[in-house]
């Protein structure tokens, strides 16, 4: 088989036109291709005529000609031989061992761990602190309309991760040598999701459909003798001569509370989960303070994001609501950027403990709500808040105590004006963009919502941003704060073997171990720890 890339069309092109863009580009008929399929299609708007970029791969009726045409075009960087992209499971059980691989937490990483240890026939046994998915989006509301904020059900802790409460993209800039993206692709759509999310070059499914991928999912380990255990909180590891041998664990639906032997547990945490990490701390497993930012949510009607990124193209079905992607280097030596942008989505509330407030942003699949937001974040280093693995979290709750009372001490959001931002003037009142955060935001003046460095480097950013994209520093764009879970500020590092450098049997792995960063690359990440798991369980 052979890959063909860069292939460029118009927008609306013929129905025919790819086919015939094929035969011309390998300089054969119809009648020599048996078949071929569309591996990514993306656009090109950098020219004032938009254009469709395809990625194919196509299968001829003679392997001489494939041989022939390769050879042929052997300098043309662009034509390649197709890939294999198959995953092969490497290993495969027929009887489970009798101390079963354990996963905490069933957020993306976890549950693509726990679904190759099902496949790999581990029967892995997952611990889960947070609710199942619809009983957590209902809690999740509950903050959102009647300010009640349930602790271990929210936007980070319960069935799918946080990721459930997102714009739920599915793309990384992650190497992939060996296409593990693509075998959580394919698991993505075998568990319901729409088959387009592997062929667009910027795939993503939205927080209602990815409710039903991660039942499916859940159902898919079950049925492969997995167990999912929900409501249950690791308070306690087990560690002894520097390896895990069990877990002490918290029924949270009785309070009670009861031993698990575990020697191999993989460790899929979210970038929230405060008190498991002190534990590990405390437990001496080797973990460090790392970088990450801090920032606001900025929103803006979706219709100008549309019309200064796609022009006369935007409303194009083919092309759905714009994104952007924005980075500045400021003055003072701070960087600020653009994070986790939705096109058509919300402003949520995010926090998971009590008298605090944490933003995120959302999407649903159809992205058709009227605002874009994006976090305008500002990365700061271990420097700016010294006191070892733990200094971070004690940095983002101080930010996020500070906003619970700037918002008026109810759940609501401070926000402001970008154009009073950038003066340094407070807001009284909102102007033409509607914010979409719930429960509601009270509009203040956020220069003492974050530290002064990362104030002035933002009000530096903005304009230079509105460079960039025309209107983005329009005077009545909203500013809603505070975003500090863009990362996890420590890592718990792990070794070439997928394990703890101090303590075996452990396997830090995801997000909150710093080991990826959204949907795709934690199910990556989950992919190679529990092939890693396996083959220290076999031997290999």
């Amino acid at each position: 088989m052979i890959r063909l890339s860069e292939l460029k069309l118009p927008l609306d092109h013929s129905e025919h036109a790819l086919s015939e863009l094929i035969h011309s580009t390998l300089k054969i008929t119809a009648e020599d291709v048996k078949s071929f399929s569309i591996y990514k299609r993306s656009y090109d708007a950098r020219k004032q005529k938009l254009l469709l970029v395809y990625i194919v791969d196509v299968e001829l009726r003679s392997a001489r000609l494939e041989a022939q045409l390769l050879a042929t075009f052997s300098t043309n960087s662009h034509i390649r031989p197709a890939p294999d992209m198959v995953y092969q499971l490497p290993v495969k059980l027929n009887d489970a061992p009798a101390i079963r691989p354990v996963v905490i937490g069933f957020g993306p990483c976890g549950i693509f761990a726990a679904m190759m240890l099902a496949q790999m026939g581990f029967k892995p046994i997952v611990i889960e602190r947070g609710k199942q998915v619809r009983e957590r989006t209902k809690d999740t509301w509950g903050l959102w309309r009647k300010r009640v904020l349930h602790t271990e059900s929210n936007v980070q802790f319960g069935e799918g991760g946080a990721g459930t409460f997102s714009d739920g993209k599915l793309y990384s800039q992650i190497k992939d040598p060996r296409f593990l993206g693509r075998k959580v692709m394919t698991e993505f759509v075998k568990a319901g999701a729409p088959e387009e999310i592997l062929l667009v070059s910027k795939p993503h499914i939205g927080t209602f459909r990815l409710v039903k991928v991660v039942e499916n999912m859940r159902e898919q380990i079950i049925a492969m003798g997995g167990e999912i255990r929900f409501q249950q909180r690791v308070c306690d590891f087990h560690i002894e001569d520097g390896h895990i041998r069990g877990l002490t664990i918290e029924n949270l639906a009785d309070c009670s509370t009861y031993e698990l032997r575990a020697d191999h547990v993989v460790l899929a945490l979210g970038h929230s989960s405060r008190d498991t990490f002190a534990k590990l701390y405390e437990r001496g497993v080797y973990m460090e303070a790392k970088p990450f930012s801090v920032g606001f949510r900025i929103e803006h009607p979706q219709g100008l994001i549309d019309r200064a990124r796609l022009g006369q193209h935007a409303g194009h079905p083919l092309l759905g609501a714009a994104d952007y992607k924005l980075v500045h280097h400021a003055a003072n030596g701070r960087s600020v950027y653009s994070f986790c942008m939705c096109p058509g989505g919300t402003v949520v509330a995010a926090t998971s403990e009590e008298n605090r407030v944490v933003t995120n942003g959302m999407s649903q699949y159809s992205r058709n709500e009227r605002n874009a937001n994006a976090g305008i974040v500002v990365g700061i280093s271990p420097a700016d808040y010294p006191g070892g693995p733990l200094a971070g979290i004690a940095f983002q709750r101080k930010l996020e105590s500070n906003a619970f009372v700037m918002g008026g001490s109810n759940y609501e959001a401070p926000g402001q004006l970008v154009g009073d931002f950038i003066v340094g003037k407070a807001s009284t009142e909102l102007g033409s963009v509607e914010p979409s955060y719930k429960p509601g935001v009270k509009m203040t003046d956020l220069a003492d919502a974050l530290p002064e460095y990362a104030i002035t480097a933002m009000r530096e950013a903005l304009p230079a941003f509105g460079k960039k994209i025309k209107g983005f520093d329009m005077h009545d764009a909203v500013l809603t704060g505070v975003e500090t879970r863009t990362s996890s500020p420590l890592r718990i590092t792990r070794g070439d073997d997928f394990q703890s450098l101090n303590t075996k049997g452990l396997y830090p792995a995801g997000e909150g171990a710093s080991y990826a960063g959204g949907i795709l690359s934690a199910g990556v990440d989950g992919i190679e720890v529990a092939e890693a798991v396996a083959r220290n369980l076999v031997g290999l």
